[in-house]
């Protein structure tokens, strides 16, 4: 291949890289952008002052982007012999979400996850402490429903295995009125008056999200210098001026 042929082959598709890879970098600043707002808004919500969970009329509304990880409060009554244990992994090790329903007043139903049970608190017998009973007060972190199971491994409602907090199944398989069960869920707080060694342990909510992004902005933005950089070393070169004397 001439000089000629050879430039005009790889001066192209260099230029398109070039803007290709610009354009990546580009798009990596603006979800950094997106990400930092992400973080700003959940570090807001989960330091504001507790407000009621959503009633009934303001669920339609409920979305990740609107609700997830506000502080809420709310009061009720919890049904124990509607609880369901979902497989978790904590700081504390493996175990259980110990999720159950709570009455509201108005007859709405919330699943309030009240926190990590290890495998040999399962039974309520074994969790120290008894289950609380007539009106309670929850303070948390409202939570979007897990619809789509866990890696690998989906919800067998069935046979009473749960590997994620999918409200929609939870509220079928314990038969409350899917019409009157909030579409949200609750991650109890901790109650700073709980004895060591008893369950529950709320609280152990993990709120992290990757950022990445700078790092792979300046990733972008340095291969298309890189690219320029040897673009120009090639021209200065001649390996990509127009021959002299173009082959015949």
């Amino acid at each position: 291949m001439t000089q000629r042929r050879r430039g005009q082959v790889l001066v192209p598709a260099a230029a398109l890289f070039f803007v290709l890879l610009l354009a990546l970098g580009s798009w990596q600043v603006h979800r950094l952008g997106w990400k930092r707002a992400l973080i700003a808004r959940v570090e807001a919500r989960v330091t504001a002052t507790p407000a009621d969970a959503p009633a009934r009329a303001a669920w339609p509304s409920v979305t990740a982007e609107s609700a997830e990880y506000q502080r809420v409060k709310l009061q009720g009554r919890f049904l124990p012999d509607k609880a369901a244990l979902v497989q978790a992994t904590t700081d504390l090790g493996a175990g259980f979400w110990l999720l159950t329903p709570l009455e509201r007043p108005d007859g709405s139903f919330v699943w309030v996850n009240r926190g990590f049970l290890p495998p040999q608190a399962r039974e309520p017998s074994a969790r120290g402490r008894a289950e609380p009973t007539g009106t309670v007060d929850v303070v948390g972190l409202l939570r979007i429903t897990e619809p789509k199971g866990a890696f690998l491994r989906h919800n067998d409602p069935a046979a009473n295995r749960w590997y994620s907090r999918d409200i929609a199944a939870l509220t079928a398989a314990r038969g409350l009125p899917a019409a009157d069960t909030a579409p949200y869920f609750v991650d109890a707080a901790r109650d700073p008056r709980q004895a060591e060694g008893t369950w529950p342990v709320g609280g152990l909510t993990v709120i992290r999200f990757p950022n990445n992004h700078l790092m792979y902005a300046i990733t972008w933005y340095g291969m298309a210098l890189l690219l320029l950089v040897g673009m120009g070393y090639a021209w200065r070169r001649g390996a990509l001026a127009p021959d002299d004397n173009p082959a015949q």
